[in-house]
């Protein structure tokens, strides 16, 4: 009965009903299509499965049973590429493609698609991929990692899988987790293939494919010729990517099953084999409005509605099977009610089932599970590699024991990769990556094109294929335009997945202020808020080279054994800093070979055992509050120095045990004053009722100027001594005498 109600309004039933099929739309014969019409059939079933769950998430939406929904009513042409393709080929979907995941369902035993799909659609605890999370499509026994409500966001990373299934056939990987002869397929709406994501993406694939490297991903162009309410003009995704250098353009007609399984058999032949990026253009429609709550009669006139529904693709399917005498219109019409009886009471029980009910529940997949330890395989130099023994053994500021720890854990660990704008063989912009590209070789310390959402979007897709990408952002401001493949996408894949997919990743990032010569906001950027803002990220900020290198030995574990995403933040300005207090005096560098062990997630480094006062800081803080320590120490004040380490989340347990029983407490923070970690400080000390004697030295709320200017709107060491004066009562004493 339910099934008949949500079909009530069903303009593929009325016309079926009514033998209004259409005309065909393309000459292509199921042989050229290499399908049989009783194939046709079994995806014809999928169709029609996708349909009917639109039609009854619709209903129950509207009884205030199910949730908000995107459907996928008129792009079920989509389940021709599934019968394409492979289950083994990764596939990131765009929330139109239902029809895809239950035909490519179909391929493996076992699998209960309506069910799974049920259950997403009302946010049951028990959906499998996302567990009442979000409504996503995805699966991992079929690689579909799950996508929410895409707009182009999920093109990067999959052109970086894709890159990936090439760079593990030229590294030999023995444990990738795409076998070596996959494809990589990403399926976008055509208003979506004008955001400067997808733009971006595209263009790094034509890029590649120009420049001859191999590159297996098919991008699937769904074109139903409007964005919500406002029109792609005609003709226009072909104009765009027609006749692209470095990416074959094909075109297939998604309302036509068998011209859309054409076209992507062609896009296969040319993906698998010939190990070419393509771009597949399917002609769709789009059927009952953009989702859920969207009435197209308010901003498209009937008859334009009424044309698409015309061009149903399910009654193309169905035209094609008349036509082969395989079924007849009353078989179709009693197989469109058997699949709808059997939707609707799925979605029925499945409006019974548990939902999350607790903000423990929902936040459990919020970190990746730890993963099995695996025995490190090697990743060996070139034997002409060049050696490091020499700088090993010698006093080495920042930039180059970075460099020294990167060739660490690249020699550890075949797995790692290097990559970002001029990081090869320049080694850098100052020289942090110097040497690694001779030691370890092209394919695993790489230049990528100028685009930091292609560089992040790589990462991401080296990381679902078994890899620890080490992506280098070259400075902090120039992350503010990718920042979505970090937020949207990296830290969020566990959580809509419970789980079972990751993306560890260390993201290197120069940044921070105190940069002589250098103006704001693009190369002396104070500002770390939004990395402090996006659940489940860790983010790492070095004070010392010798910090940096313990450091990012913990910052490589937590990737390699906890699958997270590392936000490894470099203060610039400390990059070649070799003194401390007096020229000469060396105190800023360290020998590498004798710095031991890593620095534990969650734990300070503290400076000294003062019981005057604690100072709160981080990066090019504690090296400026260590030469205010020296001076303090001169008129009385003993401080000690609170290096935070890990800006997020706050190691505070730790900071509290640090400042054991001192009172006077100056937290010393380089970044703006607002959006600051001075700010969640003193938060947390309120929210646990701890009452030092507080204050704090914070950076101006503004960009930084050019030149002596930008001393007026940083933290000084004299800011810093005034404040520690002021707070332990110092300054009034000396005043007075």
């Amino acid at each position: 009965m339910a099934g008949a109600i949500a079909a009530s309004n069903d303009g593929f039933l009325t016309r079926l009903r009514a033998g209004r099929l259409p005309a065909p739309v393309s000459a292509a014969r199921l042989e050229a299509a290499g399908v049989t019409a009783r194939d046709l059939a079994a995806l014809f079933e999928s169709q029609l499965t996708s349909r009917r769950l639109d039609l009854e998430a619709r209903r129950l939406g509207a009884e205030k049973r199910g949730f908000y929904s995107i459907g996928s009513s008129g792009h079920e042409g989509n389940a021709a590429v599934a019968r394409t393709f492979r289950v083994d080929d990764m596939a990131f979907l765009h929330y139109r493609s239902g029809a895809f995941y239950i035909e490519r369902a179909a391929k493996l035993a076992g699998e209960t698609p309506i069910w799974n799909m049920a259950l997403s659609f009302v946010a049951s605890s028990e959906d499998p991929i996302s567990g009442g999370r979000h409504k996503v499509i995805g699966s991992k026994e079929l690689f579909i990692p799950p996508q929410t409500s895409t707009i182009a966001s999920h093109l990067p990373k999959a052109m970086g899988a894709a890159f990936s299934v090439a760079l593990a056939r030229t590294h030999k990987k023995p444990d990738a987790e795409l076998p070596r002869d996959s494809v990589v397929l990403c399926s976008f709406g055509d208003a979506s293939a004008n955001h400067s994501t997808a733009v971006g993406a595209i263009n790094a694939a034509a890029h590649t494919g120009y420049r001859g490297l191999p590159l297996p991903l098919v991008f699937i162009c769904e074109d139903n010729g409007i964005g919500i309410s406002v029109k792609t003009p005609e003709g226009w995704i072909a104009a765009n990517y027609g006749n692209r250098a470095g990416l074959r353009y094909i075109y297939g007609d998604g309302r036509d099953p068998v011209d859309a399984m054409r076209a992507a058999k062609e896009a296969e032949q040319c993906a698998r084999a010939a190990r070419k990026p393509v771009f597949l253009h399917l002609r769709t429609v789009r059927l009952m409005g953009h989702a859920g709550s969207d009435i197209e009669t308010g901003y498209r006139d009937k008859a334009a509605i009424e044309t698409e529904a015309d061009q149903d693709p399910l009654l193309h399917t169905a035209r094609r099977l008349v036509e082969a005498g395989v079924l007849s219109l009353e078989d179709i019409e009693a197989l469109y009610e058997q699949i709808g009886g059997r939707v609707a009471r799925a979605m029925e029980e499945a409006t019974t089932r548990p939902k999350l009910t607790s903000a423990a529940e929902v936040t459990a997949s919020l970190l990746p599970p730890k993963r099995v330890r695996r025995a490190l395989r090697p990743g060996k130099p070139a034997a002409n590699a060049p050696d490091d023994a020499r700088a090993k053994s010698e006093p080495q500021h920042m930039s180059r024991l970075i460099s020294l720890a990167l060739a660490e854990q690249m020699e550890r660990d075949a797995n790692v990769v290097v990559f970002g704008e001029d990081v090869a063989k320049k080694g850098g912009v100052y020289g942090a990556t110097t040497r690694l590209q001779p030691k370890f070789g092209p394919s695993r310390v790489f230049d990528t094109i100028l685009d930091e959402q292609s560089i992040l979007g790589m990462a991401i897709g080296l990381g679902h294929n078994g890899y620890i990408p080490v992506p280098e952002i070259q400075f902090l401001a120039y992350v503010h335009n990718a920042e979505d493949q970090l937020r949207g996408e990296a830290a969020s894949l566990s959580f809509f997945s419970k789980g079972q997919y990751q993306n560890p990743m260390v993201v290197r990032i120069a940044g921070l202020a105190y940069q002589k010569g250098f103006g704001g906001h693009f190369h002396n950027d104070n500002s770390v808020a939004i990395f402090r803002d996006i659940p489940g990220v860790v983010l790492a900020c070095p004070s010392s080279g010798a910090e940096a290198v313990k450091m990012m030995r913990e910052a490589f574990r937590l990737a390699r054994e906890e699958a997270r995403v590392v936000v490894f933040l470099e203060p610039i300005a400390l990059y070649p800093v070799k003194d401390l207090y007096e020229d000469g005096d060396g105190l800023m560098t360290s020998v590498f070979n004798d710095v031991e062990g890593a620095a534990a997630f969650g734990a300070v480094n503290r400076i000294g055992d003062g019981k005057d006062l604690a100072i709160l800081t981080y990066g090019n803080g504690a090296y400026l509050s260590q030469r205010a320590a020296a001076a303090l120490k001169e008129q009385g004040v003993k401080a000690r120095i609170i290096d935070l380490r890990w800006l997020a989340p706050l190691p505070m347990d730790a900071v509290i045990e640090a400042i054991g029983k001192v009172k006077n407490v100056l937290i010393v923070d380089e970044c703006r004053k607002s959006g600051s970690l001075s700010e969640e400080l003193i938060a947390q000390f309120a929210d646990r009722g701890l009452s030092y004697n507080l204050a704090r030295v914070t950076g101006v709320d503004t960009f930084i100027p050019l030149g002596p200017a930008a001393n007026e709107v940083l933290v000084s060491e004299t800011d810093i001594v005034n404040a520690a004066l002021a707070l332990t009562g110092k300054a009034t004493k000396k005043a007075a005498e």
